[in-house]
Order: structure tokens, then C-alpha cells, then sequence
């Protein structure tokens, strides 16, 4: 019979601690983005939600961007591309500036779908985290984001 494992002490353990607490989260997160997904249209991929929340705050994004910003590659990107244009979620246009590339916006319903399912998913953040402060929600957001962007900003440097 084997000894169940106790989590890392994240005193002794600070690495250890964080990695398990971010394979939940990941867990967690890629069960709530199927359901999101389904939220925005009932045909989505799970994981193009993310990619309309860039195109929603980068409008006029090329798939390029996306690939990069994503650290995914460009064939992937596109055949979601190619997917949410079908679902009359985006629009695509030619870039004036280089017509090889294309400029990608929300559709007026994929905005619309975009921000639903967007406002759900903060609303039950609120519901979820309604015993916590906003000084402590504030402080998860900033230090999550200074994560990411460590997280890339080393990724990118073992590419290289």
C-alpha cells in the first residue's frame, strides 16, 4: 500500500509548492474554459476562447501576433482562424500595409458573445472570491501577471 504524498510546504518548498498549485489551476482553468467556450457558441473549441479575448483587446491583431503572443504555431492559429470565421465570430481583412497578412477584429456578434460569456465569467469570479478583499483580488491579479510575463519573458530566452 502506498503513502499518500503530502503538498510541498510552500515555506520550505516554495517551488515545489507553486508548481502543484499551478497544475491545478491549469486543471481547474481548462475544465471552466471548455464551459466558456460553450457559452460563447456551442460549436467553440475551448481553446479559442483566449485567442478572442486578444483579438477583443487587440483589435486589428494579425495571426502572426496571435501565434507568438500564444507561443503556438502559426498553422495551429490558423486553423482556429479559420474556425471562429466560420462560426461568424471574427473578421478578417487584408493588412493595407502588407497584403500577405491579414487584419483580424470581433464580428458585432462575436463581440456581443465575447462579452456575455466575459461578464459571466467575472461575475462568478466575484461570487467565487466574495469573502476575499479587493485589495487581495487586486494583489492575485498583478502578481499572476508579473508571473506571465516573467514566465514568456524566460521562455523566450530558451528559444533562442
Amino acid at each position: 500500500m502506498t503513502q499518500a504524498s503530502t503538498a510541498p510546504d510552500p515555506t520550505t518548498d516554495p517551488f515545489g509548492a507553486l508548481e502543484r498549485e499551478l497544475r491545478i489551476l491549469v486543471r481547474r482553468a481548462a475544465s471552466s474554459s471548455s464551459q466558456i467556450a460553450q457559452i460563447v457558441h456551442p460549436e467553440l473549441e475551448a481553446s479559442a476562447y483566449p485567442l478572442l479575448a486578444h483579438i477583443h483587446l487587440h483589435p486589428g491583431t494579425r495571426g502572426s501576433d496571435l501565434a507568438a503572443h500564444f507561443g503556438v504555431g502559426r498553422a495551429t492559429v490558423s486553423r482556429q482562424l479559420s474556425r471562429l470565421a466560420d462560426l461568424g465570430l471574427i473578421h478578417r481583412e487584408v493588412d493595407p500595409d502588407d497584403t500577405r497578412g491579414q487584419l483580424i477584429t470581433l464580428t458585432d456578434d462575436g463581440e456581443a458573445r465575447f462579452a456575455a460569456a466575459r461578464d459571466g465569467r467575472v461575475s462568478a469570479l466575484g461570487h467565487a472570491l466574495s469573502e476575499w478583499s479587493p485589495k487581495d483580488v487586486a494583489t492575485l491579479a498583478g502578481l499572476l501577471r508579473r508571473y506571465s510575463d516573467d514566465w514568456v519573458r524566460w521562455r523566450d530566452t530558451q528559444d533562442a
